[in-house]
């Protein structure tokens, strides 16, 4: 098993976990998150890896940040995390990744993620994990359209957007890719 399935193995079963111990049937989180039971049964089974919208619906229906899903992936929490140590995540086919700069621990409440958008992507969410989860996204590259509960922002390097997150939310590159970091209280 190469690192990709060990990883999507990883997060499989800690999904179908978090399902379990919340006593939900797999028709259950269907229901809840919007993604089929099929493609559940295929992402717990490791057959598939979900994609970063999936995540996102999975991550609002058991009312998780996503990184607590992704949570399995991440190393454990040392002082000093080296670059080569930061667990990543990626969705080949939507051209997203994201690298947890540093991975949440139990007593700390900041988590700083960087993240990579391929041109001409489009990522929606229809709600967000926790509601007023608040977030602080720096643009360090390219350009980024951020549509937040219905107000679109156009942004270039260096600038920084703060906002609370209540409902629906998408993030949008044209001809250039987007690369941002983004802080998560």
């Amino acid at each position: 098993m190469d690192g990709n399935e060990r990883q999507n193995q990883a997060l499989a079963d800690h999904l179908r976990s978090l399902r379990t111990e919340r006593g939900l049937t797999l028709q259950d989180l269907a229901d809840s998150s919007g993604v089929s039971r099929a493609t559940l049964s295929r992402i717990e089974n490791a057959d598939v890896s979900p994609t970063a919208e999936t995540l996102g619906r999975l991550a609002s229906a058991f009312g998780l940040p996503l990184s607590q899903l992704l949570a399995p992936l991440e190393p454990e929490f040392p002082p000093l995390l080296r670059r080569a140590e930061q667990g990543t995540w990626s969705d080949p086919g939507g051209g997203f990744v994201r690298r947890s700069v540093s991975p949440p621990a139990s007593g700390l409440k900041l988590e700083m993620i960087e993240c990579e958008i391929t041109p001409n992507q489009r990522i929606s969410y229809e709600r967000p994990a926790v509601a007023g989860h608040e977030h602080h996204l720096v643009l360090l590259d390219g350009a980024l359209t951020l549509t937040v509960d219905d107000e679109r922002y156009e942004l270039r390097p260096g600038d920084c957007l703060r906002y609370r997150l209540f409902g629906a939310s998408s993030f949008e590159t044209g001809k250039h890719s987007a690369r941002y970091l983004i802080a998560l209280a």
